[in-house]
């Protein structure tokens, strides 16, 4: 009996101190403070960016391969060095609001040998005025007051 306590307290000791492996599979390491971003209503022509937060929760160096938008407007930018055990990263998504109307963009981290995650932008463009607004004649009423 006693040598069954053991065997139980030494089986659980070895599950605490293995903080990336649950019954024997190798967790995510690859932590995301959020993975969707609403940018609401943008100005057409005029870029936007959102800084996306990472964290490497495991006990090895965390490698993004690759980072790769579903399109040519929406751009990542990411850290090619290693992001240490317990250290966090970012990867910054631009998105060129050219196009008018809804939008939603994904972009794909490739990381660790073929493990994936997907972050997702939304936001709707809207046209703006393509002619300045209207001169005010009573400004000059008011220069000439003075």
């Amino acid at each position: 009996m006693l040598g069954a306590v053991l065997l139980v307290s030494v089986m659980i000791s070895k599950a605490q101190n293995s903080t990336n492996v649950v019954a024997g599979i190798k967790t995510d390491v690859l932590q995301l403070k959020e993975t969707l971003h609403d940018f609401g209503k943008i100005p057409q022509g005029r870029p936007v960016t959102y800084v996306f937060e990472i964290s490497n929760t495991g006990s090895d160096p965390l490698r993004l391969e690759n980072v790769q938008a579903s399109c040519g407007c929406t751009t990542p930018e990411w850290t090619k060095e290693a992001i240490a055990p317990g250290t966090n990263s970012q990867i910054k998504v631009g998105y060129n609001a050219y196009a008018e109307g809804h939008f939603t963009k994904t972009v794909t981290i490739f990381y660790n040998n073929k493990q994936t995650k997907v972050l997702t932008i939304t936001g709707e463009v809207y046209k703006t005025a393509t002619t300045s607004s209207p001169e005010n004649s009573s400004v000059q009423l008011l220069k000439q007051s003075n």
